[in-house]
């Protein structure tokens, strides 16, 4: 028998990483277990999840006993661990440039982060956000003409087949896109194609069950 996957996550779903995590897991419609860890109370840092996760971050994925973290590293795995669809392209030159977009999102684009929180996209600011500064903006400029470039005109997927990295490109996006700064059209279609997945919605409910 398979042991249980048990999926640990931010205790208010608002990780990029966490979530991209999940919607691999749920993309594969595999049976798994969330268990929310508290960043805001300091539960990483207690030794019994440190016991699990050699980095005290989230996400990891526990499988018996292997241990996996590293959002990336957990998309792969379970892409290739498990039947079913793939979520990364099967051409091989389309397979490497997903993971350079799952890189560049992750390792770029950080002072997007910083004005524009993931937290917006459930949770709408309580008042009007100030514009985004001038280094923001130039970042925000850049993200909008890579996703220009990358997503095929007419598309709502960037490669042959669905992949992770239309999520996390995605979700960048929707940064901006969830606070109405101003997006092309077409990349807002895809930030919502994006968002009505099921498996982001799964992610979404969990997010709003929690709020309540």
């Amino acid at each position: 028998m398979t042991a249980q996957l048990v999926l640990y996550t931010d205790a208010n779903f608002f990780s990029p990483y966490a979530m991209a995590a999940y919607v691999a897991l749920a993309e594969k419609d595999l049976a798994f277990k969330v268990s929310p860890v508290d960043l805001a109370k300091g539960e990483q840092h207690r030794p019994e999840y440190r016991a699990l996760s050699a980095t005290g971050k989230v996400p990891l994925l526990v499988q018996g006993d292997f241990r996996l973290a590293e959002s990336s590293a957990i998309t792969e795995y379970v892409s290739e661990a498990f039947p079913g669809r793939s979520l990364y392209p099967a051409d091989m030159r389309e397979r490497a440039q997903a993971r350079q977009i799952q890189a560049w999102v992750r390792t770029d684009l950080g002072v997007v982060r910083q004005e524009r929180s993931s937290e917006n996209m459930f949770r709408k600011p309580a008042k009007p956000l100030p514009a985004l500064s001038d280094a923001a903006q130039q970042a925000a400029n850049k993200l909008i003409a890579f996703s220009e470039q990358a997503l095929p005109h007419g598309k709502n997927q960037l490669f042959s087949s669905w992949s992770i990295a239309d999520f996390e490109l995605a979700f960048m996006l929707n940064r901006l896109v969830s606070v109405s700064d101003p997006v092309p059209a077409r990349l807002v279609e895809y930030v919502h194609s994006q968002w009505n997945r099921a498996s982001v919605q799964r992610w979404v409910a969990l997010q709003s069950s929690r709020a309540q």
